[in-house]
């Protein structure tokens, strides 16, 4: 089974104080095929202001280089990034352990579930996954 990294949300707005959020995802990148989503806000489509006095930067890029970067706004990764290839059978999903976003991996987590991949959400600590 062809396996690919899904690396979700890892941008500046999501990295918290200090630091390097990429982690090992950055080298994971470069082993797999990597597909990244960046957050942008639209207040419009999310109301994080609103809502939570808060919102992700508008200039924000994926910290972890990868083969395809979607733009999303909320919770749910693009449907574009899930089905890029049906002949990948197991998404690796990881997130930078600072983000705000668990919402959005779990949200990923079960978006990959729901079209029957098999998904493994790993999430990123001091450089290291953590299951």
């Amino acid at each position: 089974m062809k396996q690919a990294l899904l690396v979700i949300d890892v941008q500046a707005s999501f990295c918290g104080a200090g630091g390097d959020c990429a982690g090992k995802s950055a080298t994971w990148s470069a082993m797999l095929p990597s597909v990244a989503t960046v957050e942008r806000h639209d207040e419009a489509i999310t109301p994080f202001e609103r809502q939570l006095g808060w919102k992700p930067g508008k200039a924000d890029e994926s910290l972890v280089p990868a083969d395809r970067v979607f733009i999303k706004h909320g919770y749910l990764p693009p449907a574009a990034a899930i089905y890029l290839s049906p002949r990948i059978g197991r998404w690796t999903a990881c997130w930078s352990a600072a983000s705000r976003r668990t919402p959005a991996f779990f949200a990923a987590g079960f978006a990959l579930f729901d079209a029957g991949l098999h998904p493994t959400l790993l999430k990123m600590a001091h450089r290291r996954f953590v299951a």
